[in-house]
């Protein structure tokens, strides 16, 4: 999240399925002009209280009836913020908001023209309560990805469908993503708010500090529902059966000075991720805390790792064969295995 805010969730005030969509509203940006277009509008759920408000990007001169389907990124706040912070987040500390920062990677060529999306969650952890009052994973997996698919010109299945967050968002994005990688290309998670644990009894106060014990009863039930917990910890998915997540395009990344210690969560998932020889990135950038200067960057960044999935860069070329080649024939000399690459899996031995 970009605010440690210490609020309790929102209410598990329940609507009906008979909401209706607000009308978009264009939002002029307050801080500097964009290319493409951020709107707002509302996503009717029974799975959340709904309607549930969204702010979606356009790029520039985005055609609806374009023969190439536009990609579509899902991005998600951290806990206490919404989905204006596509407009202007204070976290940044540079003005302006994630809208305007993924309209500039697209300016720049980091990244082609692309329709996102944000909605706002609360501090609901992206996740299916444990009562069943709230169903914010459903909300974004089944309403509002098929509101995006109906509604705008962007693919309709995985290949082009990422999904990105920072902080609580960072940890929805890769639950969902670890979860289901049939869904999505890729995923980039900037410093998940996750615990360096497989099981909830493992986890320091150093790691939850932060986090009222009423929202987590209220989200993982009252008592704990341990396997409930386990069912949605990303490292424990990933460590049950990692060969599911071979080609999906996976980005970690977190300061190293972050304040509520989520460097160590994202530490830990690289570890599981690396140790199963899963091909991914892993970031842990010198200087940068949880919100502040750095995160302008470190978007831009993740961005840019989207690109790369979306036009991948041909850094295994002549020179990288050749030089392969060379170090092939001294491991058959020194009697060391020589095994295949495969651009799925960390070359590790």
């Amino acid at each position: 999240m970009y605010r440690i805010l210490m609020c309790a969730a929102v209410g598990a005030l329940f609507i009906s399925s008979q909401a209706v969509a607000q009308t978009p509203q264009q939002i002029t940006p307050k801080t500097h002009a964009i290319n493409g277009a951020l709107i707002e509008a509302a996503v009717p759920s029974t799975n959340v209280p709904g309607p549930v408000p969204i702010t979606y990007y356009l790029p520039k001169n985005y055609d609806a009836k374009r023969g190439e389907r536009y990609p579509l990124l899902i991005q998600l706040h951290g806990g206490g913020a919404s989905n204006k912070v596509m407009e202007n987040d204070p976290g940044l500390s540079v003005g302006g908001g994630i809208g305007g920062l993924l309209d500039q990677a697209i300016e720049n060529g980091l990244v082609a023209p692309m329709v996102s999306v944000m909605p706002s969650a609360g501090r609901s952890f992206y996740m299916n309560f444990r009562d069943g009052s709230q169903k914010w994973e459903d909300f974004v997996m089944k309403d509002l990805l098929s509101y995006m698919r109906e509604n705008f010109n962007v693919v309709q299945g995985r290949e082009g469908t990422f999904i990105t967050g920072i902080s609580m968002g960072g940890m929805g994005s890769l639950r969902m993503a670890v979860k289901y990688p049939e869904v999505f290309q890729a995923v980039a998670s900037q410093e998940p708010a996750i615990e360096p644990v497989l099981a909830f009894d493992d986890i320091k106060l150093r790691d939850k500090f932060y986090r009222p014990d009423t929202l987590i009863k209220q989200i993982y039930g009252d008592p704990i529902d341990k396997d409930h917990w386990a069912a949605n910890n990303p490292a424990t998915i990933i460590r049950r059966d990692p060969s599911r997540l071979l080609g999906l395009g996976i980005y970690l990344e977190v300061g190293d000075q972050d304040t509520v210690y989520l460097n160590h969560g994202t530490e830990f998932v690289h570890r599981v991720l690396f140790d199963a020889s899963i091909s991914h990135e892993y970031r842990l950038v010198k200087g940068a805390d949880h919100v502040g200067a750095s995160l302008a960057p470190r978007l831009l960044d993740a961005f840019a790792f989207i690109g790369r999935q979306l036009n991948p860069p041909k850094w295994i070329d002549d020179a990288a064969l050749r030089f392969r080649a060379v170090n092939d024939e001294n491991k058959k000399e020194r009697g060391y295995p020589v095994t295949p690459f495969d651009p799925n899996r960390v070359h590790a031995q």
